[in-house]
């Protein structure tokens, strides 16, 4: 499942269709730094990797240094849920090796690298970088790997750990030069910008949050994969071309994601629909819990990976992600301790805002979400009982 939900502007095709980036000459003009900042900033595009930063910003943020810049593809995608770069790099390397290289011709950048997974298989990339200036570098996966601090430590010859956000990646990162780095379907949106100008960018998706995403779709579906969609579409049309098996929740984003209810699929897929469940497109992850699957379960062990795959730098990884495994699971199991949820609740705000990165934070965001959301779950499972698994424990 690799279509498009909806169609593009005219003579247009979508990002896993290689065909649009083969047939066009128009691809490899050049841009000027100032042309592809105002480009930028009148597309509207934001972060396709998580944060959903403005893309203009970010650029910026390295452009006004007077040392030529590294420029990083991000594709690392440590997302347990997440393959919708993997297949992009795989149906169309091109749309992102030229949207790295139209980036890097017009901040003259010093080098060009575009980071995978070491497990990525995809001779399609193979053959696309031949004949280019642009480095692969095949590193070493986990959660927080993708993360862009973790990305340059591998890249300078460190382990895969994020640093503190005091030392910003865009002054000090690849070989201690300015460093900018992008999400793999960020970039390919940049190229297409680049050739087919911002009004096209414009012409899918809301005014606040335009253009498409390449979304992941999983758990109780028929039809498992990834689609591209406009921003602004219903979740439950976004999720109907996966055939869900009744759904009861979302995750939206991911494990560092929310869960929307079965009752709210007609929110919109942006970022001001998303806002108040605490959810945000972000990752691009679309995951569907069914009525046979017991939340608080699912839950204890997407927070029992998290503990394990953090970074164990800080004291909120340390010390903190254990004890709320510890707790999500207790609950999960059925402990009737009824003061649980609260110290939960008290443990994930202890977290929040403390760690050297945001890995925490997305941690308790998750966990509040389930708690919220699953509400009624959680009594039944205090008294003992989960609905779903009809069982009474002691």
């Amino acid at each position: 499942m690799t279509s498009p939900t909806a169609p593009m502007a005219a003579g247009v095709r979508g990002l896993l269709d290689p065909d649009d980036d083969r047939a066009d000459p128009g691809i490899g003009r050049q841009l000027s730094l100032p042309e592809l900042l105002e480009a930028l900033d009148r597309s509207g595009l934001t972060g396709r990797g998580g944060a959903g930063f403005p893309t203009s910003v970010k650029v910026r943020a390295v452009a006004g240094d007077r040392r030529r810049p590294v420029i990083v593809g991000n594709a690392m995608e440590g997302e347990p849920l997440s393959f919708k770069d993997a297949v992009l790099l795989t149906r169309n390397p091109t749309a992102v090796l030229d949207g790295l290289e139209t980036l890097g011709r017009a901040m003259r950048c010093r080098r060009a690298i575009l980071a995978v997974h070491e497990d990525l298989e995809a001779s399609s990339l193979t053959a696309a970088l031949r004949g280019r200036r642009t480095e692969l570098a095949r590193l070493t996966g986990g959660f927080v790997a993708g993360q862009e601090s973790a990305v340059v430590a591998q890249l300078n010859g460190g382990p895969p750990k994020p640093r503190d956000q005091f030392r910003r990646v865009t002054e000090y990162g690849v070989d201690g030069r300015p460093t900018l780095v992008l999400n793999a379907e960020t970039l390919a949106h940049l190229g297409r910008i680049a050739r087919h100008g911002p009004a096209w960018f414009r012409s899918t998706g809301t005014a606040d949050d335009p253009g498409t995403s390449l979304v992941t779709i999983s758990g109780a579906v028929h039809r498992p994969g990834v689609i591209e969609t406009p921003r602004g579409t219903r979740l439950l049309d976004a999720i109907a071309p996966a055939l869900p098996i009744d759904p009861v929740a979302v995750l939206v984003g991911g494990y560092h994601g929310a869960w929307v209810p079965a009752a709210d699929l007609e929110v919109r897929l942006s970022k001001s629909a998303l806002a108040p469940y605490g959810a945000s497109v972000g990752a691009g992850v679309l995951h569907v819990l069914g009525a046979d699957a017991c939340p608080l379960e699912i839950a204890a062990r997407v927070v029992d990976y998290l503990a394990t795959e953090s970074a164990r730098q800080c004291g909120p990884c340390v010390n903190g992600l254990p004890h709320l495994a510890t707790a999500v699971r207790r609950l999960a199991s059925g402990v009737r301790d009824d003061s649980l949820p609260l110290e939960i609740d008290r443990m994930a705000h202890m977290v929040s805002g403390r760690g050297a990165c945001a890995h925490p934070d997305g941690t308790a965001r998750f966990i509040g979400s389930t708690l919220t959301v699953f509400h009624s779950h959680v009594q039944d499972h205090l008294g003992g009982r989960c609905p779903v698994r009809r069982q009474t424990r002691s």
